[in-house]
């Protein structure tokens, strides 16, 4: 049973995540995007590192723990954050959260296509589910006069790339804290991240508005700092049903917030695609209902 606190702290975790993405969206105004992430996951690392450090949590890995890091944050960290950001660039935020969202019916497909698990039901209509949202999306963006159909392919390569290093994730035989992993792939990454900007976009002026230096705060403190917080406290404690309601009202609240941020007007093709990838995330992480038992 699901505690009013942590009923309170999904709600706040879904609207953290749901509003991120037009507020990525509003930052791209003014800062180039790999700047961007670079600079909102540094300062989201360091918030995260000093507070895990003050809970006593060890945050030095040792040995070949480095190797988990690398590993893990290549696809999770450097994959998923790189691409998504380059997709938010070209598509409207709403849309690329829909698109980004499929990550989980990609871990389920991954894990039918190489790790021999067995292809349900449910997985199949998963699958048709988020083809006909991608199907609707990539129609609307073709045909729009500013339509921007790459950065469907950014999406879907990070939500692949988030897919894989989930599917790492879960086989991954860990002997350091989940929270230090986080923190250390997030360092790393943020690391990489300024080399790549230095080498493919300008140097930015750093004279931005009073709502884009909002904006950035929000990036470091909130999206990196808060929401990954609570999400720790309630990821061991969640069933996956709750967890899975959440993740699945993100796409939802990242279209709706867009109208009010940044005036982004969504479309039928939105509303259909974004209640399609919703209800494939149902299909794959809610458990189905178990009979009862027969007297």
């Amino acid at each position: 049973m699901i505690s009013r606190r942590q009923l309170w702290s999904l709600l706040a975790l879904t609207l953290m995540w749901g509003i991120n993405w037009p507020m990525m969206k509003y930052s791209l105004r003014e800062l180039s995007p790999l700047y961007f992430r670079a600079l909102t996951m540094t300062f989201g690392a360091l918030w995260l590192y000093s507070f895990y450090r003050f809970k006593g949590v060890r945050m030095l890995p040792q040995g070949r723990e480095w190797r988990s890091v690398v590993a893990l944050g290549l696809p999770n960290m450097l994959g998923w954050h790189t691409l998504a950001i380059l997709g938010v660039k070209e598509l409207a935020s709403g849309r690329a959260a829909i698109l980004g969202f499929t990550m989980p019916i990609w871990t389920v497909l991954l894990g039918v296509l190489f790790l021999g698990e067995r292809l349900t039901r449910r997985v199949a209509l998963a699958a048709a589910a988020v083809a006909l949202a991608i199907t609707l999306l990539t129609f609307n963006e073709f045909t729009a006069l500013s339509g921007r159909p790459l950065g469907i392919v950014w999406m879907e390569l990070a939500a692949l790339c988030w897919a894989t290093g989930t599917l790492m994730l879960r086989r991954a035989r860990l002997t350091l804290p989940v929270e230090t992993l986080t923190v250390w792939m997030m360092i790393l990454t943020s690391a990489c991240l300024w080399v790549i900007a230095a080498l493919n976009e300008p140097w930015p002026t750093w004279q931005f508005s009073g709502l884009m230096w909002g904006s950035l705060v929000y990036g470091a403190l909130i999206n990196y700092g808060f929401a990954q917080t609570i999400w720790s406290g309630l990821a061991r404690h969640l069933p996956p049903a709750t967890s899975a309601m959440s993740i699945m009202a993100v796409p939802l609240v990242g279209t709706l917030s867009a109208t009010l941020i940044v005036g982004e007007w969504p479309h039928w093709q939105d509303f259909v695609a974004a209640l399609c990838v919703m209800a494939a995330i149902a299909a794959v992480l809610i458990p189905p209902r178990q009979p009862k038992p027969s007297v």
